[in-house]
């Protein structure tokens, strides 16, 4: 099956400044999503979709292709991922390319593996699901949440107050990493129903703020065994 892999990095951050090319243990964190998808081996395309110029040279120096800049309108804060990849879709279609399967993969996730993604590419075709998302398992049972009310520490659902954690079921929360979609011929794609890989907690950390980015660091480190003597 033919599959592009689509990196999606708008060169504006408010919170973490430059944040899709800003150093992560030792070269620009959107270089760890270009590595991964090209040494995955499963695509037969991996772009990025960027409307900033330093970006772009970036991910073409780490090999991946910027054939066009984004559109005014993904290039703003009301566009969404889901238009991001329309419009790829749609340009490499108008240029007579068409691929079965996209694989839509964030620049801040340093966690993402070629093995990962391999893994769930099969997935995909083993299972004939419509999509692939990595997820987590929360480490902490939501069954047994706390809330505030009127100033004291109560259950949210005292009906588990007295279950083993182990008992209860397992829930699972989206890593945001990556996710992978079968195309159809009018480039639509199902966004509503996933079959999972699973993904340890050490390998999982949302990048919102500076600490963040300090967390992500350090479990990097642990997965890789970077600077172990």
């Amino acid at each position: 099956m033919s599959s592009i892999a689509i990196i999606t990095a708008r060169g504006g951050s408010k919170r973490i400044p430059k944040k899709n090319i800003k150093e992560f243990c030792g070269k620009p964190i959107i270089e760890y999503s270009i590595q991964a998808a090209l040494q995955s081996g499963v695509f037969d395309e991996v772009m990025v979709s960027t409307d900033s110029g330093e970006i772009a040279q970036i991910a073409k120096r780490a090999g991946a292709n910027v054939p066009f800049m984004r559109s005014e309108f993904t290039s703003s804060d009301f566009a969404t991922t889901k238009d991001v990849l329309n419009e790829v879709l749609s340009c490499y279609a108008q240029n007579f390319r068409r691929f079965e399967v996209m694989c839509c993969l964030y620049p801040t996730a340093p966690f993402v593996t070629a093995e990962k993604l391999r893994r769930a590419y099969e997935i995909l075709q083993e299972t004939g699901a419509d999509s692939v998302m990595p997820v987590v398992r929360f480490s902490y049972p939501p069954q047994r949440a706390l809330v505030m009310r009127d100033g004291m520490l109560q259950y949210q659902y005292p009906e588990n107050f007295s279950k083993r954690s182990q008992d209860l079921e397992p829930i699972y929360h989206d890593c945001g990493q990556f996710y992978f979609y079968r195309v159809s011929e009018d480039l639509s794609y199902n966004t509503d129903s996933f079959a999972p890989i699973i993904v340890p907690e050490t390998e999982v950390q949302d990048i919102d703020h500076e600490d963040d980015w300090i967390i992500a660091e350090m479990k990097y480190r642990l997965m890789t065994g970077m600077g172990r003597q």
